[in-house]
């Protein structure tokens, strides 16, 4: 499924296989380029029972934002910057079952170095950790949870992100899997390309993706000069 939210009035798009063009693509991490959903269920099913907390509510919950976030929703009287310490701890010595979701490192490797990064909800050591783990180049400018106020679904990550590599957001095209990085890119002023990875694709839409496919094996890139263009392929769909 594929939708062009582009416009007032958006209706399902008509080209199963747009090209869009764009200064640069600003990914996220988990869920978009790389699968770490085991050990983000092992580490905070951990803590949820160690604190008498319903595991798959917390995991449900954690993914997709700053770890420090469901901390404190679920221990306001906590010492929240400790208890983060434990569970970014917990995260980079579970790596275990993390790796590259398809096409990520296909597209990454396309890519010009200057024409893409990465804004996660991750912390810069854990960031960096999954994504060697995954075996995939770690950005210049990344932007992560280690260099924001505001997490998503605030615009901070995303305007950081397009500011790091000199553009504007408008000018930019955001790649998510869950509904607050969706609102975050739009909110940013970007469009966005929506991966159903965690949530199903109507929730991505719901929540203001432009565009909705499977994952990076369906973003082939067309041309890199003077700006990005990138075709969408539907996969047969």
């Amino acid at each position: 499924m594929r939708l062009d939210r582009t416009g007032e009035g958006a209706c399902p798009h008509t080209d199963m296989n747009p090209e869009i063009g764009c200064s640069a693509l600003l990914f996220d991490m988990d869920g978009v380029l790389i699968d770490s959903t085991p050990a983000v269920a092992r580490v905070w099913r951990k803590w949820a029972l160690a604190h008498n907390f319903d595991p798959r509510e917390v995991v449900a919950r954690a993914h997709g934002r700053p770890s420090i976030v469901t901390i404190r929703e679920y221990l306001p009287d906590a010492d929240h910057e400790a208890e983060n310490r434990i569970v970014e701890r917990a995260e980079i010595e579970d790596l275990d079952g993390v790796v590259p979701l398809p096409g990520a490192r296909e597209l990454l490797s396309a890519l010009p170095a200057q024409r893409w990064t990465i804004s996660t909800s991750a912390t810069r050591p854990l960031a960096e950790a999954r994504l060697r783990a995954a075996g995939l180049s770690i950005p210049e400018k990344l932007v992560t949870a280690s260099d924001i106020k505001h997490g998503k679904p605030h615009p901070e990550p995303y305007r950081k992100a397009a500011a790091a590599l000199g553009f504007a957001p408008a000018d930019c095209v955001v790649v998510e899997d869950v509904p607050a990085g969706v609102e975050a890119g739009r909110a940013a002023g970007a469009r966005v390309i929506g991966f159903p990875t965690t949530v199903p694709a109507q929730k991505l839409e719901a929540a203001g993706a432009n565009w909705v496919i499977q994952n990076c094996s369906e973003i082939k890139l067309v041309a890199s000069t003077p700006d990005l263009r990138i075709r969408l392929h539907s996969g047969g769909r």
